[in-house]
Parts: structure tokens; C-alpha cells; sequence
């Protein structure tokens, strides 16, 4: 599958205050450092601009790091959602009709995040689970290069939570597409076509994203409301 690719973010002189999901995916990257030395390295690579476009796909993303003279390529991953919680994290979302605006206007609601914990979904990794390989001859995993791009990727989610669900295997289209799918009822008649709408680079999709997702909560939270399972529809 296509990943997405972020543009090179510019350098900066500190990771700046963060949201709560951003600095849980940066404690998480915390646990993943076998020290503090190579944890200080990674940071400054990081914070000097130092990691090129990053490729977000399912379950993983790769950059190239470049220091002093010399370029590494870098690849890390997480774990994907298997069907099962794939399904249930679609579902909670469309609980509640507010969810989904949250996530496109880069919002990652912690009530959100509680309900997918409690159906026993990890969407939010821990140390443990976040994987790497470098093209350096360094022999610790996660290496500074990969954990520069890791904390560049704690930035990228701070800004765009979307950005974690496609690590997830969740890309936004899917997302999208999952809500407007599972809060359809069958017997409806497939609706006229929608001018689509752009998600930015290399997110347009064939529907109306706002629109189509605040319909498809608002429906599902009617339905939960009749206490209509979701398996029904």
C-alpha cells in the first residue's frame, strides 16, 4: 500500500509543550532508548532538521537521516490493528458525533482514546512495541537516527492524530471510508455523487469527508441510542 509522505520538518531549538498524545508517544519512545546518551543524540538529530520527508505507511515509516557527511536510511514500525479492533476503533469513533470533526481538525479527544483502551484496542504505542532498523553499522536498536525519526514522528501526531492511526494501518481514507460504510443502512439507495473534497496532499478521496463522517457519527449515535448493534447494519 501507498504510504503518505510529511513534508521535512524545519529545525528547532525544542520540542516545544506538546499535546498528551504527543508526549505519550515520546515517553513510549523514551522506553524504546537502550540509554540516556543515545536518547540526547536522537534528539538533537531531530531538533537540527536533521531527518528528511518522512513516509508514514501501515505500520511503519522510513526517512533518510543525514549526519555530518554521511545519509542513513532509516525504517521503523508498529504494530497494525488486526480486523477485530480495526472495526471496533471505526465503531467508537462513530459513537459519538463530535469524534470525528476532533480528528480531522487535529484533535485526539482523550475520552476517545479511554473508550478504545477499555475495548482493549492499543492505539497508543508503548516502548516495546516500536521496532527499527538503520542502515548504520551502530549495533543498538533503536539506534539515534531511529529514534530522530521516532521523535519526529511524536511531532508529526502532535499535529495530526491521523498521523498515528495510519501507523495503526488506519489511514485517514480508510477511516473515512470505514464510517461511511458501516453507518450506511443497506437498504438505503446509494447517493448521488459528491464533489470530492481535499484532504491536502495525497489525501483526496472519493467523498465528502466532513460532511459524509459527521452524517455517518450522528447516524451511528442514533442508532446506539435504539441500542442497535453495529454487526446489524
Amino acid at each position: 500500500m501507498t504510504g503518505t509522505t510529511h513534508p521535512r520538518l524545519p529545525a528547532r531549538r525544542g520540542g516545544g509543550s506538546g499535546t498528551w498524545w504527543s508526549k505519550a508517544v515520546l515517553r513510549a519512545v523514551e522506553e524504546a532508548a537502550f540509554g540516556e546518551k543515545d536518547l540526547r543524540a536522537g534528539r538533537a538529530l531531530a531538533r537540527a532538521g536533521a531527518v528528511g520527508s518522512i513516509t508514514v505507511s501501515d505500520g511503519g515509516a522510513v526517512a533518510a537521516v543525514t549526519q555530518g557527511h554521511d545519509a542513513y536510511t532509516v525504517e521503523v514500525t508498529v504494530p497494525v490493528l488486526d480486523d477485530s479492533d480495526a472495526a471496533a476503533f471505526t465503531e467508537l469513533v462513530a459513537a459519538e458525533s463530535g469524534r470525528i470533526g476532533a480528528l480531522l481538525a487535529g484533535q485526539l479527544p482523550h475520552a476517545l482514546v479511554e473508550a478504545v483502551e477499555e475495548a482493549g484496542v492499543e492505539l497508543l504505542p508503548y516502548g516495546g512495541e516500536l521496532g527499527s532498523a538503520c542502515s548504520c553499522d551502530g549495533w543498538l536498536d533503536p539506534c539515534p537516527h531511529a529514534l530522530a525519526v521516532l521523535t519526529q514522528l511524536a511531532w508529526l501526531i502532535q499535529a495530526d492524530p491521523f498521523v498515528l492511526t495510519h501507523l495503526r494501518g488506519l489511514s485517514r481514507d480508510r477511516v473515512l471510508r470505514d464510517l461511511h460504510r458501516i453507518t450506511t443502512p443497506r437498504e438505503e439507495p446509494h447517493p448521488g455523487p459528491r464533489s470530492p473534497r481535499s484532504l491536502g496532499p495525497g489525501h483526496d478521496v472519493e467523498v465528502d469527508d466532513l460532511g459524509v463522517a459527521e452524517d455517518a457519527a450522528v447516524r451511528a449515535a442514533r442508532l446506539l441510542e435504539q441500542d442497535r448493534p453495529f454487526d446489524a447494519w
